[in-house]
């Protein structure tokens, strides 16, 4: 029996993701949750074989907690469901040991083949995911430019932003400054998003 742990935001496509790899004779989904905060303590309790997890969780720290996954959890497999717009996102997925990659508009199925196959030890990538992912931009910021934007994506003023990196104000609005240009972005809000919808920030 193959156990699957299901990590997914939408209830609706969740519940649907369940349902029909519910109707596999060799899957069991021992669990299906809407965030990754939950997924390390329910892989303590019911350990699966295969982790199936929406690309979008991997925002902000969700990265982290998909690294402690995989250290807790060497024997499950982590594939990692992405449309072709997360290309930079899941270049850094990869880094941190994805077994497999499908795209969200993979038939279901080519995800129950794919779940069989990773749960042989076997590695899964999309094609047309592998395609973007080489062909997703390279960040246009410098380090430290993505240091100033990481801290201000958590939402505080320019002078915060300052305090906690060393920086004095008017350097943090010359860099917030550079990184609209560099990214086409009309403020901070929509830079943070290109960046992270690009993988460009740890």
């Amino acid at each position: 029996m193959i156990r699957i742990l299901l990590v997914e935001p939408m209830n609706l496509l969740r519940g649907a993701l369940a349902a029909t790899l519910s109707l596999e004779e060799d899957f069991a989904v021992v669990a299906e949750l809407g965030c990754l905060d939950e997924a390390p303590a329910m892989a303590r309790a019911v350990p699966p074989d295969v982790a199936v997890v929406n690309v979008g969780l991997l925002a902000g720290d969700g990265l982290d907690l998909f690294t402690q996954l995989s250290a807790e959890q060497p024997g499950c497999a982590l594939l990692v469901l992405a449309g072709p717009d997360a290309s930079g996102r899941l270049n850094r997925a990869l880094d941190v040991h994805v077994h497999g990659v499908l795209g969200t508009q993979a038939a279901p199925g080519e995800l129950v083949r794919g779940i069989r196959r990773l749960a042989r030890g076997e590695r899964v990538i999309d094609a047309g995911l592998a395609v973007a992912m080489v062909a997703a931009p390279r960040s246009p910021l410098s380090a430290r430019e993505l240091d100033v934007l990481s801290v201000a994506a958590s939402g505080i003023p320019s002078a915060e932003v300052a305090a906690t990196l060393h920086l004095t104000a008017g350097t943090v609005r010359n860099y917030i400054s550079v990184i609209l240009r560099k990214t086409g972005a009309r403020n901070r809000l929509e830079a943070v998003r290109v960046a992270e919808n690009a993988g460009w920030l740890p």
